[in-house]
C-alpha cells in the first residue's frame, strides 16, 4: 500500500550524508515536560518486587516508574501510548510519557538521566553513539518516507530546489528533516549558504509560518500537514531524498543503567511495541482514530501520515537490512557510521568512531522476545 516504500532499504546505504548536530546543553525549554521535571520526579529507578503467581519461579524485579521520552510521530510507539498498552502490561508500575520536540532534546535527557527510554532520528542517534552517550539502541521504529517534506508557501514563487536561493527556510537543526534538507541540496549541487536556513522546533515552525516570517520549512508530521492546509505545497519529500541515498529513520534508545538493571522490562516494552505495530497494520482505521488526538489531525489526515512511513515489528529488527544479529551485524550500523562520518565532515562532532562502535550500540541480542 505504500509503493514509494519499496525503494527504501537500509541495505542501499547512502554514500553522501549531510547534517549538523550537537548535543547542546540548552535543555528542553520547548518540551511539554521538561527534562528537569522528569529528573526531579524520578532521578533514578527504584525497585519493588512484584507478586509471582508461579510458586517455583523467582520474583521478577520491576521499577517503580518507567520514563519514556517520546516524540509526536505517527508510529507504533505513539500508538502504544494512545492505547495504553504499556500501562496494561505493567499495571503496578507508574508509566510517565514525557514529550520532546526533537532528538537533540532527547539526547540531553538521556545524558542527564532524566528518561529511561527515548526516540531519536538517525542523525541525533548517530551523534549520541559517537559522543558516547549512556544509551543503547533496542528497537528501530520506522523508516521515514513522505512524512517529512519541504513545504513552501504557494505565493513564494518557489517551484524547485533551485528557487530556494534568497528565501527563508526553517527546519530543526540536528534532526532528520535538517539532514534531508541538506542532503537534497547536496544532491542538486546547491550551496546552502545561498538560503537563509533557520533553526526552529516544529511547533515554532507552524507559528512562524502563520506570522509570515518564513517562506517554507522542511519538517515532519503533524506540522507538515498543518503547513499544507494553510496554503503550502510540497517541493520534495524524504522519500525522494532517500531514493538518492539520503535515508533517514527513527529508533528507540534505552539508558545503560535501566537495561542493566531491568533487561526483561526492556524485552517487555519491545513486545508492547510489536503489539502496537501489528495493530497499526491490521486495524489501520482504528489506529488512525486513536492516533488522531495525539497528532492533532483528523483521522483521515492521520491515516495518510501513517501511510508515509514504514513501521517495523519485532521480527524485522534482526534482518540483514536492519540490526542484524550479534554474529552478523546488519546494515543499520553502517548507516549510523556513515551518518556519524558526515557529522564530522560538517564539524558538528569532532570524531566518528569505528563501525564496530556503532554496531555494538545495537542490542540485537534482545531478540526474539516472547
Amino acid at each position: 500500500m505504500r509503493n514509494y516504500r519499496k525503494g527504501l532499504r537500509f541495505g542501499a546505504l547512502m554514500s553522501t550524508i549531510v547534517l549538523l548536530l550537537v548535543v547542546t546543553a540548552c535543555g528542553n525549554s520547548n518540551s511539554n515536560n521538561s527534562v528537569n521535571s522528569a529528573a526531579e520526579s524520578s532521578a533514578a529507578p527504584t525497585t519493588e518486587v512484584a507478586a509471582s503467581t508461579a510458586p517455583t519461579a523467582a520474583p521478577e524485579e520491576l521499577p517503580k516508574e518507567i520514563r519514556i521520552g517520546y516524540q509526536v510521530s505517527p508510529n507504533g510507539e505513539l500508538l502504544a501510548k494512545a492505547l495504553g498498552l504499556l500501562e496494561k502490561k505493567y499495571p503496578d508500575v507508574k508509566i510517565s510519557w514525557l514529550k520532546f520536540d526533537s532528538g537533540r532534546d532527547v539526547n540531553v535527557a538521556i545524558a542527564s538521566g532524566g528518561i529511561d527510554f527515548g526516540l531519536l532520528g538517525t542523525p541525533p542517534g548517530a551523534s549520541g553513539v559517537a559522543q558516547g552517550l549512556p544509551d543503547q539502541i533496542y528497537y528501530i521504529h520506522d523508516v521515514i518516507g513522505k512524512s517529512e517534506t519541504l513545504v513552501v508557501k504557494q505565493t513564494s514563487g518557489i517551484n524547485t530546489l533551485q528557487d530556494l536561493a534568497g528565501h527563508k527556510i526553517a527546519t530543526t537543526f540536528g534532526s532528520t528533516s535538517h539532514f534531508s534538507l541538506l542532503s537534497a541540496l547536496k544532491q542538486e549541487n546547491i550551496d546552502p549558504s545561498t538560503i537563509t536556513i533557520l533553526d526552529m522546533q516544529a511547533p515554532d515552525i507552524v507559528a512562524a509560518w502563520q506570522r509570515g516570517d518564513i517562506d517554507g520549512a522542511y519538517t515532519w508530521q503533524p506540522s507538515q500537514s498543518k503547513l499544507v492546509e494553510d496554503g503550502g505545497k510540497v517541493i520534495i519529500s524524504s522519500a525522494d531524498v532517500a531514493a538518492k541515498g539520503g535515508i533517514t529513520g527513527e529508533f528507540g534508545v534505552v539508558h545503560n543503567d535501566f537495561i542493566a538493571k531491568y533487561p526483561n522490562v526492556v524485552k517487555g516494552y519491545i513486545s508492547v511495541l510489536d503489539e502496537a505495530v501489528k495493530y497499526y497494520r491490521d486495524h489501520a482505521s482504528e489506529a488512525a482514530a486513536a492516533l488522531s488526538e495525539e497528532l492533532g489531525l483528523t483521522p483521515e489526515a492521520t491515516l495518510q501520515a501513517m501511510n508515509e512511513i514504514i513501521v517495523l515489528d519485532a521480527s524485522q529488527q534482526t534482518s540483514a537490512e536492519y540490526m542484524g544479529t550479534p554474529e552478523q551485524p546488519g546494515a543499520f550500523g553502517q548507516l549510523l557510521k556513515d551518518t556519524g562520518d558526515f557529522l564530522v565532515e560538517q564539524k558538528s562532532i569532532t570524531d566518528s568512531p569505528d563501525l564496530s562502535v556503532y554496531q555494538k550500540a545495537l542490542r540485537s541480542d534482545l531478540y526474539p522476545v516472547n
